[in-house]
């Protein structure tokens, strides 16, 4: 049991960093980005180019994972995103998920349809047990380097500057102009950090989850569970909705092997009949 309880919260872990960049785009930003799983795709070949054709120490190339989408995602946000950031949400649906597409099938016709996982220090392979608990090398890294990366976010968000400039950008940007805030600057810099954020999370995630040019139609519904269940008003709501599901989604994967994988659907269909704004988020006042 404790076993099946430390996988699901690095799962959890791993689950959060992979939409933490939605839960802020989404969020903060109120711009729904359903590509958001293509910049986590890069994330994760970048890393895989790096580790296995290259010969990089996995966690040299770590940063690189983050540092490409993130690019990538700055390029995308100056030049596309930024056009329909005032459109109607079904219209960055549909435009987001065009890039899905496209993205999928750009990356089929260059790294090729096979699953592929990256190869893992050995200091990092296998498991220990303390206290007749089995703990996964690879999975206690998760879990200490996304809760570090969660604290810092949190932090950013909530007691800098920037942070303080992106609540201003998001609540009124002519009044944010007006007082000299960077508008499109500082909407740039949160696109570039939750690309690069949802890179990481993909770099991290190969070994757990595989990597496929599908990717991101496969795992899309599981970010945008994530934010929807955690509610957007903060990033503690979807941090919490994470550990929750992916708690839930190992254990009943391990106690109903053949109907394990609807957990994580249930949680949301119940969480959403019964919190329909989210399971951490203010009720909206009447």
């Amino acid at each position: 049991m404790l076993t099946i309880l430390f996988d699901g919260i690095a799962y959890g872990m791993l689950l959060f960093v992979l939409a933490s960049g939605l839960a802020v785009t989404l969020g903060l930003m109120n711009f729904i980005n359903l590509a958001h799983g293509a910049f986590a795709m890069a994330g994760g070949y970048a890393a895989v180019v790096l580790v296995n054709k290259l010969g990089w120490p996995f966690f040299a190339a770590l940063p690189l994972a983050f540092v490409i989408p993130a690019l990538a995602g700055l390029l995308l946000e100056r030049t596309l995103y930024r056009h329909v950031y005032t459109r109607p949400h079904l219209d960055q649906v549909l435009f987001t998920i065009g890039l899905v597409f496209m993205s999928v099938a750009a990356t089929d016709w260059v790294m090729g349809s096979q699953q592929v996982f990256v190869q893992l220090p050995r200091a990092l392979e296998g498991r220990f047990e303390v206290g007749g608990v089995g703990i996964g090398r690879y999975r206690l890294m998760i879990i200490v380097l996304c809760g570090l990366l969660t604290i810092a976010l949190q932090f950013a968000l909530a007691r800098t500057r920037f942070g303080s400039r992106l609540r201003a950008a998001v609540d009124d940007p002519r009044t944010a102009q007006g007082l000299g805030i960077p508008v499109n600057a500082v909407f740039s810099v949160t696109f570039a950090v939750g690309s690069g954020l949802a890179g990481l999370g993909g770099a991290l995630g190969v070994e757990v989850l595989g990597l496929d040019p599908h990717f991101p139609l496969k795992f899309m519904i599981y970010f945008l569970i994530v934010v929807a269940v955690g509610g957007t008003s903060s990033i503690t709501g979807p941090f919490l909705a994470a550990i929750v599901l992916g708690i839930g989604d190992v254990a009943g994967k391990y106690y109903m092997p053949k109907l394990g994988a609807f957990a994580i659907y249930t949680i949301m269909i119940v969480v959403l009949i019964l919190r329909p704004q989210g399971l951490f988020s203010r009720a909206p006042g009447r």
